[in-house]
């Protein structure tokens, strides 16, 4: 194999590894990802990463009825609307990635806002809800402990946590240039 060959095929290769990396780990919207970052003062690798867990970037409508990209339940965007002064919102505005994600990152800062940037804290009310979180952080507390990933006491919220702190460790790795974080 001559060393023009050589050097075609490891081409191909890093194109054919890439392609993979970005079908197992998509980015779609980075523009708006990235605007509504700057807007909220947000990781833009954190809000990729809840759109990779909640949606893998395809949005559609779950079967408890959260929709779009960040998987916004209606109930959640109308309370939303009214923090935010959003007074022309519709719910079928969420099937639009902007307002979609501006929902979903206004709803993480609030989180973020709340629990005094604990993004563990933040992406376990996203997914469990306040009330939950509350709630643990209660119960830890009067046993004298901190409320950790390991101690969430709903599998599936413990388990989407640790979801969204990788993606968003490997969406900073990834897509630093795209996500205007390089």
């Amino acid at each position: 194999m001559t060393l023009a060959a050589v050097i075609m095929l490891g081409v191909l290769l890093v194109g054919a590894l890439r392609e993979a990396a970005q079908r197992t780990l998509p980015l779609a919207d980075a523009s708006i990802i990235r605007e509504q970052a700057a807007a909220k003062r947000l990781d833009p690798a954190l809000i990729a990463a809840v759109i990779y867990t909640e949606s893998k970037f395809e949005p559609h409508t779950s079967s408890a009825g959260a929709r779009g990209l960040m998987q916004i339940l209606p109930t959640t965007a109308e309370y939303l609307a009214q923090l935010s002064g959003g007074h022309t919102f519709t719910t079928g505005d969420l099937s639009q990635p902007s307002v979609n994600v501006a929902y979903g990152s206004y709803y993480l800062r609030y989180l973020l806002d709340r629990y005094n940037g604990n993004e563990m804290l933040a992406l376990a009310a996203y997914n469990g809800g306040m009330a939950n979180v509350d709630r643990w952080l209660a119960l830890a507390g009067a046993a004298g402990r901190a409320l950790t990933v390991a101690r969430i006491p709903f599998p599936e919220t413990r388990e989407y946590v640790r979801r969204v702190m990788s993606a968003q460790r490997a969406y900073r790795s990834r897509y630093a240039r795209q996500l205007g974080i390089a």
